[in-house]
């Protein structure tokens, strides 16, 4: 016993400790921007899928799956009938990738699979050749290979019993690139880096930290998410070493105030700038439950006359919350001290969510509030 007590007094005074030291903020620069040119493209692509174990596209209703399947087998050299296509072994499906930048002729990458159609399960499928096309509807690779799906779904004449996502499914490796996206990164003069949580304070900092680092003032801010940098006459037609020196700098970035609410789930984040001003809170609950049990109504065994019926019986019950105190929060409240003034009302997740609404709409919270 005195062993736990010394081990729990041991780890409160460690976080005690860890709550009193700063906190270290600062990212790199590669974990908060985009280099101009340096991104992902994406691909996309309409194929079949075949194999598949009496769980396809039904080609009664399906009939873009019986046409495609029909145009496949004619560039194969059969002719078959457009009525006679009857298989529940083929669905289709889009294709999906993200081409990586400066991806080369030849590599290969992951592809996402998805059914079209009414499709049960991609289970034991095989991708036949799909051509994945870019933006500008060019073909950039070239998908093929076996499925492997997540989940499951067992049929039976009663009950159906379905794991995960079986109409969706990937290929490791599936896609072999054909077509490389042209930039010639070393021949830039001047580069543009792109902030992905757009601020004015953090796209200061980063030109103040390259500056600082290349001893001259290369980097300037353009706008809240655009930092230009104009690229040394040491670094010209190298880029490559100018930016991977730049991306392993250090910065604090700066953030604006902010409370996300996902009403669906119940989930709060705050971030720790969130400060409100004076305001008084007063939370209780009121529970009404409604219901109802018929009742059957027949007449005496020994009446002549008489038929059975249905009468209805209604239970109301009305319960009110306990009355709890009223809670004044003083002006500059941490988002620690906000949590626990809030705690000590014995508040939920779900009325938190509305108490952080009302006081955003009396003028109290110096937040902004996005709800997905």
């Amino acid at each position: 016993m005195r062993q736990s007590r010394l081990a729990l007094a041991l780890l409160a005074a460690a976080l005690a400790c860890a709550a009193a030291l700063p906190a270290s903020a600062s990212s790199r620069i590669k974990d908060i921007v985009d280099f101009e040119g340096v991104r992902e493209n994406q691909l996309v692509g309409y194929g079949l899928v075949v194999g598949l174990n009496n769980t396809g596209d039904s080609l009664k209703t399906g009939h873009f799956t019986k046409q495609s399947l029909q145009s496949m087998l004619n560039r194969l050299g059969v002719k078959p009938t457009y009525a006679g296509l009857d298989s529940k072994n083929v669905a289709a499906v889009m294709v999906t990738a993200k081409l990586a930048a400066f991806a080369r002729q030849g590599s290969r990458m992951d592809v996402r699979v998805s059914a079209l159609g009414d499709s049960k399960s991609l289970l034991g499928g095989t991708l036949l050749v799909t051509p994945l096309l870019g933006a500008d509807g060019e073909v950039y690779a070239v998908a093929q290979g076996t499925l492997t799906v997540g989940g499951f779904a067992a049929t039976g004449q009663a009950e159906t019993v379905t794991k995960g996502v079986p109409t969706s499914g990937r290929i490791a490796n599936g896609a072999i690139v054909e077509r490389e996206i042209v930039f010639k990164l070393a021949a830039l003069n001047r580069v543009k880096l792109g902030l992905r949580n757009p601020d004015l304070t953090t796209a200061r900092r980063v030109a103040q930290a390259i500056n600082a680092f290349l001893g001259t003032d290369a980097a300037r801010p353009s706008d809240p998410t655009t930092i230009q940098l104009l690229v040394p006459e040491n670094y010209l037609g190298n880029v490559v070493n100018l930016l991977t020196d730049i991306e392993q700098l250090r910065v604090e970035p700066d953030q604006i105030a902010r409370i996300v609410i996902d009403e669906a789930t119940g989930t709060i984040v705050m971030g720790e700038n969130v400060r409100i001003s004076t305001v008084a809170i007063a939370q209780g609950s009121l529970t009404i439950r409604i219901t109802e049990a018929p009742q059957v109504s027949q007449p005496g065994p020994f009446a002549q006359v008489g038929t059975t019926t249905t009468v209805q019986r209604t239970d109301i019950q009305i319960e009110e919350g306990a009355e709890r105190q009223l809670a004044v929060l003083p002006q500059g409240v941490t988002l620690q001290e906000l949590v626990n003034g809030l705690n000590a009302l014995g508040i939920g997740p779900r009325d938190l969510i509305t108490i952080l609404q009302a006081i955003k709409a009396a003028g109290a919270m110096q937040a902004d509030i996005g709800v997905l």
